[in-house]
């Protein structure tokens, strides 16, 4: 198959990697607004060059990666199941719930799948644990703890137009927490604050966040987010049953160090980066995407859970603002 890749930045790059290594794909057409990125991709990857969204959507593409900048996703998302060509977009969504919940209704009916990028709903980790939970391996759940730890805060440009730290990093927690428990977020307080880089502040952002979600079950869920995490890029999960309790992220890189006298473990190189933590991840993810296309699967994550995750942040972002706990509903109504 012809795969079609829009955005050729550092995560577009990334994703022309993985798909050329992919054995259903047979060419890549790709399109940057930076002529020279998308030159050095072709040379790289054996890529064709299309000089804008419409000329590689008319080059015969069977599907189409977004990994445009977060303005462009809606129109390129919409340009895409217009043209009948299956479309793989990185989150989010939209950069706002309102225009989110517009793409949704304009692509709804149409018979043309769009996938999102949660990738860690393709970790193996994530997977098992979502197993164990399903299965009532752990019986009931009484407490989940979630954990997104970046080793730095991304450049000034990024966190201005991000939408805050709940809207683009705490949602892959958020997205964790519905998928791996089968449950729905009913309330979450938030709060935040800043002790590191001074632009996220004045761009009226939080560098580390805390929120306490309450699940549909009782369940209750804490998510620990920080843009600053000077030991590496730390991503976890912990889920507590009655029956039993279990762990994503674990493993002898996990970037933390024991106080414990004689202790040896995690002995690993820490993580240092999202792309070296879900680097296989990434290769499930476009892997399904590439079934998607080829019509042997549904989209694993369509636009639908992608705005569920949303709606989670929107609410934190809420309730850091207000100082007081904020039903998701709340949020959907307004």
């Amino acid at each position: 198959m012809r795969i079609g890749i829009l955005g050729l930045g550092r995560i577009g790059v990334f994703h022309a990697e993985t798909l050329a290594r992919l054995g259903a794909v047979e060419a890549l057409v790709v399109c940057d607004p930076v002529a020279g990125a998308a030159r050095a991709a072709a040379e790289r990857f054996g890529a064709r060059v299309a000089d804008s969204p419409g000329a590689l959507l008319a080059a015969g593409v069977d599907g189409l990666v977004v990994a445009a900048a977060t303005d462009a996703h809606p129109a390129l998302i919409r340009a895409g199941v217009a043209a009948g060509v299956p479309v793989f977009c990185e989150k989010p969504v939209a950069r706002t719930m309102t225009e989110a919940v517009q793409v949704l209704k304009a692509v709804a009916g149409r018979d043309v799948p769009v996938q999102i990028g949660f990738n860690r709903r393709f970790d193996a980790g994530f997977t098992a644990a979502r197993r164990a939970v399903l299965s009532g391996e752990l019986g009931p759940l009484h407490t989940v703890r979630s954990t997104t730890l970046d080793p730095a805060p991304p450049p000034p440009a990024y966190v201005a137009a991000s939408g805050g730290i709940f809207r683009d990093c705490s949602v892959h927690d958020f997205d964790m927490i519905r998928w791996v428990t089968g449950r729905e977020v009913r309330e979450v307080y938030a709060v935040g604050g800043n002790r590191g880089a001074a632009y996220i502040r004045r761009a009226g952002d939080a560098d580390t966040t805390g929120a306490v979600l309450t699940l549909d079950d009782g369940t209750i869920a804490l998510v620990s987010s920080s843009r600053h995490n000077g030991r590496g890029h730390d991503v976890r999960m912990e889920l507590h049953g009655f029956a039993d309790s279990l762990a994503v992220g674990l493993e002898d890189r996990l970037p933390l160090r024991s106080a414990e006298p004689g202790a040896s473990f995690p002995s690993g190189v820490p993580h240092d980066f999202f792309m070296d933590r879900f680097a296989a991840a990434y290769r499930a993810e476009l892997t399904a995407f590439t079934e998607v296309v080829a019509g042997a699967r549904p989209s694993p994550c369509p636009i639908e859970e992608a705005l569920e995750a949303g709606w989670i942040a929107e609410a934190c972002a809420l309730s850091l603002r207000e100082h007081r706990p904020v039903p998701v509903e709340e949020v959907r109504r307004a």
